[in-house]
């Protein structure tokens, strides 16, 4: 992170330019090559740049889809100099940087990167300086998918009362040094609505049993952004994410050394890569399941994402679509200003885009009673 005397001296440029490149920031990484394939392949002509700290890696992905290199280095002291049509955020922008500049030139932007403290920071600063382009706040679970589709849940049911997401981690699955960051909060509580009041609660409390990919599974409280951003926005009183791994043994050991404190004593720097060395799976590649149950009164619906490219490839899907908001892609006018994934005006066809992208997503009508206590 650039120090105080470093945003001081610093003085990033970048400006807007209409009929110009699209700029994947952390664009050749796990997530980012993989949305870099997904615009290629929906916007052939669409110019991209892949921007980083080492373009040198993303050299043979830049000649797969087409794209050229630019050097970023969010952490430096280099000022940011490029010209864009739009901006999305795949690496974290801790201190600001990106989104500042991006907002200062009127160049629309994407963030799928931030967990819920961070969002709440650029939601400080962005109502300091109101952005005049488009900015789409997508960091809910799976670049904003999960919050996406409950927005389409309540409006089957005519509104939610509450929404429920249980996600299914594949520990075989690829995740990049960022996602990892995103969950890198064990130790850290957080707050939930329910029943319309705001509690703080525990991370890796809360167990329930549900049924995932044929069987109970035990799946516990994880800080996700949609978690303060779905009652804000569709009024759902009760909303929950709750997280298990595919090894239930790594679910319980989670939970095991969080009662301990383990977590706690293992915070700050010193312990961070071991930390999230607890986090990181072998990175083989599997498959990403979410479930998500939407209710209002005793009318319930629900909806099983699955991905057999994994994660990474759902989360791009996300992103994917949250740039086509911003750009007008999708067939709807972009959002003026700040917006969140469950505010898109067509949340149904929004659905059939992410069955395009290859997210297969099997609806459930009447949802069955599928949570219980552990």
């Amino acid at each position: 992170m650039p120090s105080q005397e470093q945003e001081t001296l610093v003085q990033d440029t970048l400006r807007y330019a209409p009929d110009g490149a699209v700029v994947l920031t952390g664009g050749y990484g796990v997530v980012g090559g993989e949305v870099a394939r997904m615009l290629r392949a929906r916007h052939p002509s669409l110019p991209l740049v892949l921007a980083g700290r080492t373009p040198s890696r993303g050299s043979a992905l830049a000649t797969e889809v087409g794209a050229t290199l630019h050097t970023v280095d969010l952490a430096g002291s280099t000022p940011l100099d490029f010209s864009a049509r739009a901006i999305v955020a795949l690496v974290n922008d801790s201190s600001d940087r990106l989104l500042r500049a991006s907002v200062r030139a009127g160049i629309p932007y994407v963030d799928i990167t931030r967990w819920t403290a961070r969002l709440q920071q650029a939601l400080a600063w962005l109502a300091v300086e109101p952005p005049r382009a488009p900015v789409i706040l997508a960091s809910g679970w799976m670049g904003g998918i999960v919050p996406l589709v409950g927005a389409a849940l309540a409006r089957e049911l005519g509104g939610a009362s509450s929404i429920d997401t249980s996600i299914l981690y594949d520990m075989a699955d690829r995740a990049g040094e960022d996602s990892i960051e995103f969950m890198d909060r064990m130790n850290v509580p957080f707050e939930v609505t329910e029943e319309g009041q705001r509690q703080v609660v525990e991370p890796l409390t809360g167990t329930r049993r549900v049924q995932l990919a044929g069987r109970a599974r035990r799946v516990v409280r994880l800080d996700t952004p949609e978690q303060l951003t779905l009652p804000l926005v569709l009024g759902a009183r009760t909303v929950s994410t709750r997280i298990g791994f595919s090894d239930e043994s790594a679910t319980l050991a989670l939970q095991v050394l969080q009662g301990l404190g383990v977590f706690y004593l293992l915070r700050g720097e010193r312990f961070r890569n071991l930390r999230r060395a607890l986090l990181r799976g072998s990175n083989q590649g599997g498959r990403a399941l979410v479930h998500i149950e939407g209710s209002r009164g005793e009318a319930s619906r629900s909806v099983t994402l699955v991905d057999a490219r994994g994660q990474a490839h759902m989360t791009a899907a996300g992103a994917t679509l949250a740039l086509e908001r911003a750009l007008g892609l999708d067939g709807d006018a972009p959002p003026r200003g700040v917006a969140f994934p469950e505010q898109h005006p067509s949340p149904e066809r929004a659905l059939e885009a992410l069955r395009s992208l290859g997210v297969a997503l099997e609806m459930q009508p009447e949802a069955s009673t599928t949570r219980k206590a552990a």
